[in-house]
């Protein structure tokens, strides 16, 4: 399936010469999954509401010094290898070119909604992440988007005080709350009136109640609510417990799951491919089958890397942060680090991800022992 059949020309459109305020508006009006950019009526980049919210400018800061460049992609593209350079641009919508020209755009929803029959094939468990960040019903606003920035992720499920899943804060949810109180202040409401938006609690912003499913879900109804309902991710519990979070999976991970591949050397793919520097994806695959060589019955079936940049630096070498994550026979590992440049921040994440490989062979050594010493004793 080409893109042609599932692009649009019908897309949203701001000059970089326009505050980011309007941006914001435009945002909360429309919900948009992101805008074009242009500067003097040619393509400059593409908005995002993550970026709007990971970002600290001013209302009157430019759009264009915060656009960001969107992979290209032509109409006569396949649908499998623009999944996979949207994931690697991490992004959730891309400009589509016809002859050098921006024609229009192409959305990950429409991407999935034009694959979804082929979902079934699928479970939930397949493609979910078991690592998941939460926060505290407690917790203030600046403290969750300290979260969503650090660990570059849209969504947060939010635990009350005894552990169990009372709500989910997202960046839209973030983003409404930051226009709605500038409204206030801008309608000419007393400053002291107005509570400081990274002040308010968490729990005063999120939404309830939260949309699960479970682990042996089919990937196409899971993909089915999001869509109909406009999340871009669902809580994961186990099927006896809608309390408990057992994982998240996101319209992301469906996207990801379109790139797997069926070849004989592992499937690598990364996020942020642009600040890899002096790392190259062949390196990555080599590195990454090593740590999982440390337990000889692991087969690894998909692996993914992202790479996250800070604002610090060091001589002028940004501070990155590394998430691998890989999929196996023997269930999902991942290991996590940060450095100053993308090897660094890879190594410290393939050393912790070597650890846990260890630590699961262990784990899983000591449970067939239990096994084994429980059989013996049944005999007795």
């Amino acid at each position: 399936m080409d893109i042609a059949d599932i692009a649009t020309r019908e897309y949203l459109a701001v000059g970089a010469g326009e505050p980011v305020s309007k941006v914001r508006s435009v945002f909360d009006r429309e919900n948009p999954k992101g805008v074009i950019v242009t500067r003097d009526g040619e393509y400059d980049g593409v908005l995002t509401e993550r970026q709007l919210v990971q970002s600290r400018v001013e209302d009157d800061t430019k759009v264009g010094a915060m656009a960001k460049p969107a992979p290209r992609v032509r109409r006569t593209d396949d649908v499998r290898e623009v999944a996979r350079v949207m994931i690697e641009g991490a992004t959730k919508v891309a400009p589509v070119f016809e002859d050098g020209e921006l024609w229009g755009i192409v959305t990950a929803d429409a991407i999935l909604a034009a694959v979804l029959e082929n979902l079934d094939v699928l479970t939930v468990e397949d493609i979910y992440t078991a690592d998941v960040i939460t926060v505290d019903e407690e917790a203030r606003v600046g403290e969750a988007i300290n979260l969503l920035r650090e660990h570059g992720i849209s969504r947060l499920p939010v635990l009350d005080g005894t552990g169990s899943l009372s709500g989910m804060v997202t960046t839209h949810d973030i983003v409404n709350v930051v226009v709605r109180d500038s409204d206030k202040a801008t309608r000419g409401e007393r400053r002291g009136d107005i509570t400081r938006p990274l002040d308010i609690p968490v729990y005063d912003v999120m939404e309830a109640p939260v949309a699960t499913t479970t682990l042996d879900a089919s990937v196409r109804s899971a993909t089915e609510r999001m869509l109909e309902a406009d999340y871009s991710g669902l809580v994961v519990t186990p099927a006896d417990d809608d309390t408990t979070v057992a994982g998240v999976v996101t319209k992301t991970d469906v996207l990801r799951a379109l790139t797997y591949t069926e070849e004989e050397y592992m499937d690598v793919q990364v996020t942020n491919v642009a600040l890899m520097d002096t790392l190259d994806r062949e390196e990555i695959r080599r590195s990454i089958e090593g740590a999982a060589e440390k337990y000889q019955r692991m087969n690894v079936e998909h692996a993914h890397v992202r790479f996250q940049k800070h604002k610090e630096k060091l001589r002028g070498t940004p501070l990155i942060s590394c998430q691998i994550r890989m999929r196996t026979n023997r269930g999902q590992v991942a290991g996590s680090g940060e450095g100053y440049g993308a090897e660094s921040a890879f190594r410290v994440a393939l050393d912790r991800l070597e650890r846990n490989v260890i630590e699961m062979k262990g784990v899983i050594a000591d449970e067939q022992y239990r096994g084994q010493l429980l059989r013996k004793l049944d005999e007795l």
